[in-house]
């Protein structure tokens, strides 16, 4: 097997053409090559941080991860580039194609409640790969933002892993999983550590700052009730399968509202940003997300 190339042993002339440096193509993931990311890593101060010949220092460029929402939309790309470059820090995009557990599949990636894969350790294999590719990148803790799709695999993936996250931006999630111990997964933590052999500590998750973010327009239930009807009747008949459009039963507004109420009840806080005059969109609300996350990530490279 080919062995993965490190930034090392490349001279910082040639990073560039050997695609180390700036927007990396999309690269299928070793553990499931179904699974694929895309990285966005500023060349100007990597080099700073790895130059030839030398280990990294004691400040490495941290790492954004930027998990997309239902439609797979990939502009992220290119919208956080500038704030790669200015920060400065990598900016890590993974894509979780649809039908991973059937040809209806599309949203098993945000539920973790999957046949055949298991999206948090998916995202854990790539903040491997990264870290032996980049190893001037911080791969230990990730900053982490999603919106929709992104924004419920952000909030399960604090769930289970508050120790890997320097901070989370989770944005207008259509679902949510409660910290719920009377009821089984995805609606709540029931059975959290017999399905992922990981429990949830509530204590690790109190430390992590936590960001919710959501339009104040953005109320309307998805597809509308005829749709829901619909869906519900389709998967009931004879070789309507599982892996259909999960159901959604309120606004987005209403959902991250309920969510932060019920943190609050287990004593951990957030800080939600409702922001007027906007929907469903991600790029509606990006301006709170990074007004939340640069000065985290700040604080990461002065520490």
């Amino acid at each position: 097997m080919d062995k993965l190339l490190n930034a090392s042993v490349v001279p910082l002339k040639f990073r560039k053409n050997a695609l180390l440096t700036g927007h990396i193509p999309y690269k299928s993931l070793a553990s499931d090559p179904r699974i694929s990311y895309t990285i966005y890593v500023p060349a100007e101060a990597y080099n700073q941080r790895h130059p030839d010949g030398a280990e990294p220092g004691p400040n490495k460029l941290p790492l954004l991860v930027s998990v997309h929402g239902t439609r797979r939309d990939v502009f992220n790309v290119y919208d956080l580039v500038p704030l790669a470059e200015s920060t400065p820090c990598a900016v890590l995009l993974p894509l979780f194609p649809t039908g991973l557990d059937g040809p209806n599949d599309i949203d098993s990636y945000k539920l973790y409640q999957s046949k055949t894969v298991r999206p948090d350790l998916a995202l854990l294999s790539m903040l491997d790969e990264v870290a032996t590719r980049w190893p001037a990148i911080e791969t230990d803790k990730i900053f982490l933002m999603g919106f929709s799709g992104g924004g419920q695999f952000s909030h399960r993936f604090l769930y289970l892993y508050p120790e890997r996250l320097a901070a989370v931006s989770i944005g207008a999630p259509g679902r949510a999983t409660s910290l719920d111990e009377d009821q089984n997964w995805p609606a709540g933590i029931k059975d959290a550590e017999s399905v992922f052999g990981k429990a949830v500590n509530k204590e690790l998750i109190k430390k992590v700052p936590i960001h919710l973010v959501v339009g104040d327009q953005d109320t309307e239930h998805h597809g509308g009730e005829d749709f829901w009807v619909w869906v519900k009747e389709y998967m009931s008949q004879p070789g309507g399968g599982e892996d259909g459009p999960q159901t959604i039963e309120q606004g987005r507004l209403k959902t991250i509202q309920d969510l932060q109420d019920s943190w609050k009840r287990e004593g951990i806080e957030s800080k939600l940003d409702i922001v007027p005059g906007v929907a469903h969109n991600a790029r509606g609300v990006r301006s709170l997300v990074l007004d939340f996350l640069l000065p985290q990530i700040q604080k990461k490279l002065s520490s």
